[in-house]
């Protein structure tokens, strides 16, 4: 059984090369609005997407990423020209969670839009620091927020290699 949902599936990959040109506005929306489709506990809709364009936060967020990485000067975002932070309500027992269902629609729309994305962590680190709390409060988002991952985007600037094999012992029948 094939369609083109699940092809869609089998073959994104991740994405750690871009192209510079920016994402139409087009596609962009249709894959925030595919982000705001995303399961949640309870149906609350409680995660937040933050897009991040201009190149002064884009730099700002990588150097802090970096940083919590331990690897000072490098670019741990490659050069993609969005990207999309998912924040979680830390009042909510599922945030992680939710927030996690966002990033999964995120990158799945992304790629049946020929677009590249990745996932990168470090966020929830980033923003329980005094400086991502701060740009939170510049960016005018109130409350309190678990970051859950940035998916940037872009148009990959190569062919992605093919997925591995899966194992043997992934499904479990009982």
């Amino acid at each position: 059984m094939t369609n083109e949902t699940l092809e869609t599936l089998k073959t994104r990959r991740s994405c750690r090369a871009y192209k510079p040109d920016q994402v139409s506005e087009e596609e962009l929306n249709a894959v925030l609005e595919a982000g705001t489709y995303a399961p949640t506990a309870m149906g609350l809709q409680s995660p937040k997407i933050v897009v991040i364009q201009d190149p002064e936060t884009r730099a700002l967020l990588s150097r802090m990423n970096a940083a919590v990485m331990g690897r000072e000067g490098s670019d741990p975002m490659y050069g993609a020209p969005t990207y999309l932070l998912v924040l979680a309500d830390a009042a909510r027992p599922t945030a992680q969670q939710d927030g996690s269902l966002v990033m999964g629609n995120l990158m799945n729309a992304a790629a049946s839009l020929g677009l590249g994305s990745c996932w990168i962590n470090r966020a929830r680190e980033m923003f329980d620091s005094a400086e991502g709390k701060a740009l939170l409060t510049r960016w005018g988002i109130q409350g309190e927020w678990q970051g859950v991952g940035f998916c940037i985007l872009g148009y990959p600037a190569a062919d992605p290699k093919p997925a591995a094999p899966r194992k043997a012992d992934y499904i479990v029948r009982v």
